[in-house]
This record gives structure tokens, C-alpha cells and sequence, in this order.
């Protein structure tokens, strides 16, 4: 497989991480979209209660964006070798903790948004998981194979 092959995925997946990191998807903007909805699917809820499932779909986002990520960065340094290796889950690992620090660093200046610690391991974790799947599936893989 081609380095270009290899790489472009994980490097629009990264614009696209990126993107999310702009003012245009600050809490504000994405609560003004994600609460009226919600009040549509439940009427009942209160506003307290929106605004805490509001912030749960953010978080979860961050899970599951870096999730995607960490696939993406495994796909790449696997370099379409098969079977799953521990090195290269660390790299994995390694390369989404350092990308979510700067994704981080890059929202310190966006006006309307911040920095987090507490986002970089949430998105490490993201990453973290990802491997853990990725390994549990080669060695599910490994096993229907012998």
C-alpha cells in the first residue's frame, strides 16, 4: 500500500478534528442545534437536564472522533501488515495523545473556546480504545483462522 494511500485518510480525519475545533462548534453553537431538538425528542425534560445531555454528546463526541482517529493512525503504521502488534498500538496511542494536546493548544486562541486536560485524556482514551478493539478483533481474527 502506498504511503499516500495510507496516510490521506488519517490526515483529512485530522482537518476534519481540526474543523470541529473552530468557534463553529463551540458549546454555545452546538447548543443552540442540540437542545431544541432534544426538547423536541422529550418534551419533559427540563432545562438543566438538556444541558447535561447536551454535554454528554460533546464528550462522547471527543470518544468516538479520537476513536476513529487512533484506526486511522494504526491503519497507517500497520502499512497494510497483517496481525496486530503491541508497538504499534503505543505508537497509535503515543501519536493521539499528541495530536489531542495540540488540537487542545490550538483551542486556547480560538475565541469562545479552551483548553483542556480533561479533553486530551478523554480523547486518549478515544485512541486507547480504539487499539483495545483493533486487538480484540486480530485476535478474534487469529483464533477463527486456526
Amino acid at each position: 500500500m502506498s504511503p499516500l494511500r495510507r496516510w490521506a485518510p488519517l490526515v483529512i480525519w485530522a482537518a476534519v478534528i481540526f474543523t470541529f475545533s473552530t468557534g463553529w462548534f463551540t458549546s454555545d453553537n452546538t447548543e443552540a442545534i442540540a437542545t431544541p431538538f432534544l426538547h423536541w425528542l422529550f418534551p419533559s425534560l427540563t432545562p438543566d437536564t438538556l444541558s447535561f445531555i447536551h454535554h454528554i454528546i460533546r464528550k462522547c463526541g471527543h470518544l468516538t472522533e479520537y476513536f476513529i482517529f487512533g484506526l486511522l493512525v494504526l491503519r497507517a503504521i500497520r502499512a497494510g501488515r497483517p496481525g496486530m502488534r503491541l508497538a504499534w498500538a503505543l505508537a497509535a496511542i503515543g501519536i493521539v495523545a499528541a495530536y489531542a494536546s495540540s488540537d487542545e493548544f490550538h483551542q486556547s486562541f480560538v475565541p469562545g473556546r479552551s483548553a483542556s486536560i480533561y479533553d486530551v485524556m478523554l480523547d486518549t482514551t478515544g485512541g486507547a480504545l480504539s487499539q483495545v478493539a483493533a486487538g480484540l478483533f486480530a485476535l478474534r481474527r487469529r483464533h477463527l483462522e486456526h
